[in-house]
């Protein structure tokens, strides 16, 4: 089995805002890989003079840590998105724990099938798994679409020799953690 596809189980923390310190549980699925508390908090560093109020989009929500961070740290709403029916019925559970139900929504689907709304998502995060080819698509999916509202921002977590291939995003930062590489973007229509 190879990194990418290694199963994780566990806990993810909240790092910031009102949920700082609260535990998510993590369910046990082939190729779940949560986003680590370390790149978390550079990417939140980076968000926040833009979170507050920001709608979100989570594009593969595996676990939710991204959206819920999002959430815990002031953003108005999140819609969650994945395929996987148990890791949704995981994030249904935790949006009623949280007491969020009149700020976020779960879509179990294909991302490209998320219903969003036109010129809407300020934030969204795009974090698939690694080697699926998925990331390209869901940005021209956006992008095309129209749901991106102006100058917003987009993060992606990615394998660290991938290339991001869009033209109309503005790469603002830029990292990598051993594997992963991490950016954000901003759309600049």
């Amino acid at each position: 089995m190879s990194k990418q596809a290694k199963s994780y189980q566990g806990q993810v923390r909240i790092i910031g805002g009102q949920w700082r310190g609260r535990k998510l549980p993590v369910s046990d699925w082939e190729g779940l890989r949560p986003t680590s508390d370390r790149v978390r908090e550079t990417l939140f560093n980076w968000l926040t003079p833009a979170i507050s109020g920001a709608s979100c989009v989570d594009l593969f929500a595996g676990s939710g840590a991204l959206g819920f961070e999002a959430l815990s740290r002031g953003a108005s709403n999140c819609l969650f998105v994945d395929s996987n029916a148990r890791g949704c019925r995981s994030l249904n559970q935790l949006i009623e724990q949280l007491g969020a139900t009149d700020r976020a929504s779960v879509f179990c689907g294909d991302a490209l099938q998320a219903p969003l709304e036109s010129k809407n998502c300020d934030v969204v995060f795009i974090d698939p798994p690694f080697g699926a080819g998925l990331v390209n698509p869901c940005l021209d999916w956006l992008i095309d679409g129209g749901y991106l509202s102006e100058y917003a921002l987009i993060y992606v977590e990615t394998e660290k020799d991938f290339s991001v291939d869009t033209p109309s995003l503005h790469l603002l930062k830029e990292k990598t953690a051993g594997e992963v590489c991490f950016r954000l973007y901003e759309h600049q229509p």
